[in-house]
């Protein structure tokens, strides 16, 4: 009896560390990326992609993360949405992170679908503001170093305009409007929450996309992938890595957090994405 007893808590004590070490141990994918579009002055810059943080906390007010920033020094960061989550709102967390990575690199933001459905965005995004974050609402912004430029764009996520998740044509519109001021030729970087409309990032000849929102499928499993994601369903085609369709290429990160529907991560640990952009 007793050694079945020793057995039990040896299994419990396992999985308990199992799953937090699934939940915590941040992991890093680095990631080169060429285009024949990338200007001289912009080859070899670093960007730091963060999604779906959704209040999640890593060591003492963010420092596990912060330290790796720090390490990575990146020329930018961009933030695929989800920095809160709607059902357990906690906007000061999310803050603490904010007002500590602006101090090593710009920061670039676009919502994710929980901002809009807190209710509560405009109370947040005025906090966002004061962190000397770019808020990419639909706009973009033109970066210029010597001679060169290249242009980062951000859409605000399709639950501003429908609670209908999948009523996307207000979004659509949105898109094509605003890509329609860009110049053709230059370099051109999206954040963009959502991962399953890459077709329609394609149609509008960007170069680079970020996204986030599927958390890497949940739970991975070798050869398969992701088993769930929102709005794509059962074994989604775009969970996490880079994905090419023409001349564009979207990077899907697993995201840093867990939504307060699906808090357990398996063999899919939180993740941060450095990317390497290079001239071809």
């Amino acid at each position: 009896m007793r050694i079945k007893v020793k057995l039990i808590i040896s299994i419990v004590l396992f999985l308990v560390a199992f799953l937090y070490y699934q939940n915590n141990k941040l992991s890093i994918t680095r990631i080169n990326i060429k285009s024949s579009k990338v200007p001289n002055e912009f080859c070899g810059s670093i960007i730091l992609h963060l999604s779906d943080f959704h209040n999640k906390k890593l060591g003492n007010s963010h420092d596990k993360l912060v330290e790796v920033v720090k390490k990575v020094k990146p020329d930018l960061i961009v933030f695929t949405g989800d920095l809160i989550d709607s059902r357990l709102y906690n906007e000061h967390i999310a803050i603490t992170l904010l007002e500590q990575i602006t101090k090593i690199a710009p920061v670039y933001y676009v919502t994710g679908n929980h901002e809009w459905r807190s209710g509560k965005y405009g109370r947040l995004k005025k906090k966002i503001e004061k962190c000397n974050v770019t808020i990419l609402d639909d706009k973009y912004h033109k970066i210029n170093r010597g001679n060169d430029s290249i242009y980062i764009i951000g859409f605000d996520d399709p639950r501003k305009y429908s609670r209908k998740y999948k009523d996307y044509i207000q979004f659509k519109i949105k898109v094509e409007d605003l890509m329609n001021e860009i110049e053709a030729d230059k370099f051109k970087i999206l954040l963009s929450h959502r991962p399953e409309l890459f077709s329609l990032y394609c149609s509008q000849n960007i170069d680079l996309v970020f996204s986030g929102h599927a958390h890497g499928g949940q739970v991975r499993l070798p050869f398969i992938g992701g088993l769930f994601s929102p709005h794509q369903g059962l074994f989604p085609q775009y969970t996490s890595g880079t994905y090419k369709q023409g001349n564009t290429r979207m990077i899907v990160s697993r995201g840093i957090g867990n939504s307060s529907v699906a808090p357990q991560r398996i063999f899919n640990k939180p993740e941060i994405v450095i990317v390497k952009v290079m001239r071809k």
